[in-house]
């Protein structure tokens, strides 16, 4: 698919996903407030892509001469949850004055981010069987990251293999990133996919219809509690009672070792009208009271293992997460 992160004349232009599947425009960023804009209007996002994003609005930021703790506030508050956004903004500060173009840098973040998806999906395909069905919530495709995808990535990887796999996949209420994002990207790459609403999961796997589910994430505490899109929680507790292997698939930069579980992790709330209208259209009205949170908490004990770039992460996590991968 189309790149949807470009650099180009000193500016960033990034594929506004609100107007996908049906339209492919691009907004302009010129500024790092343009990009903090766009990381906080949800014009990119997954955490992934959004630190990528956050790498070149820092670079912005220095080409028109603002100060490193400006640029760092301006980006940080953005989008509290996902952590990649911080690591690219530490990396950028504590790396960038050993470029010599301060645009190599976050070139450098685009490129290796890329390059790890790639391997993610290549560990990831280990675990996939020829006819299986996978299902997977959000979007933590090529769209979410700088191309390619971490959850998604797995099932390129094993669609590229050969191996004759079906996704079913989860609207993802109320931002819809699985309707308009995940079955877009699957449905241009000729892989089989099939759109439910959320509620349908638990009984697809009643049926015998599901194999495996595989997501991605936004922040991994220390022993393994993960924060992904809202919705990921309740998929995780149905399949530990299905008894169908639970997967997170997410670069070592998602992990926050810094945090020892899932109760330090801040959960964004977004703004009351994504759940009381749909594609501008109201469903409620402005009157009724709306909680929004944008991610939940997946304990440990439900995830079978972490698909990273270093290899597949299995239970007992804590430190064995530390030790193995020398986070």
């Amino acid at each position: 698919m189309d790149s949807h992160i470009i650099w180009e004349n000193d500016k960033l232009f990034l594929l506004d996903q609100r107007e996908l599947p049906f339209k492919k425009i691009y907004v302009e960023c010129s500024s790092v407030y343009d990009v903090a804009k766009a990381i906080k209007d949800m014009v990119v996002r997954g955490a992934p892509a959004i630190g990528v994003a956050a790498a070149y609005g820092f670079a912005l930021g220095k080409i028109k001469g603002i100060d490193d703790e400006t640029i760092y506030n301006v980006l940080i508050n953005t989008r509290p949850t996902a952590v990649n956004l911080e690591w690219a903004l530490r990396r950028s500060l504590n790396e960038y004055r050993y470029y010599g173009d301060i645009l190599e840098l976050a070139k450098k973040i685009h490129e290796e981010d890329i390059l790890i998806n790639k391997q993610i999906g290549k560990n990831g395909n280990e675990l996939i069987n020829d006819g299986e069905n996978i299902l997977t919530h959000c979007n933590a495709g090529a769209l979410a990251t700088g191309g390619y995808g971490t959850a998604l990535g797995v099932i390129r990887a094993a669609f590229e293999d050969g191996k004759k796999i079906h996704v079913y996949v989860d609207e993802t209420r109320p931002y819809l990133q699985g309707a308009r994002l995940t079955a877009y990207e699957l449905m241009e790459d000729g892989i089989d996919c099939t759109l439910i609403c959320d509620n349908m999961a638990g009984y697809l796997m009643s049926l015998g219809k599901i194999d495996k589910v595989i997501v991605g994430a936004d922040r991994i505490a220390s022993n393994g509690d993960t924060a992904n899109k809202i919705g990921t929680y309740s998929i995780a507790v149905l399949a530990m009672h299905h008894k169908i292997p639970f997967y997170v698939a997410a670069p070592i930069s998602t992990f926050d070792m810094s945090i020892k579980d899932g109760s330090f992790i801040k959960i964004e709330e977004r703004s009351p009208y994504e759940v009381r209208e749909v594609f501008g259209t109201k469903i409620a009205t402005d009157e009724t009271k709306v909680f929004n949170p944008s991610f939940d908490v997946t304990p440990n004990y439900l995830i079978s293992g972490f698909i990273t770039e270093k290899g597949v992460i299995c239970p007992p996590f804590g430190n064995y997460i530390l030790e193995k991968f020398n986070i």
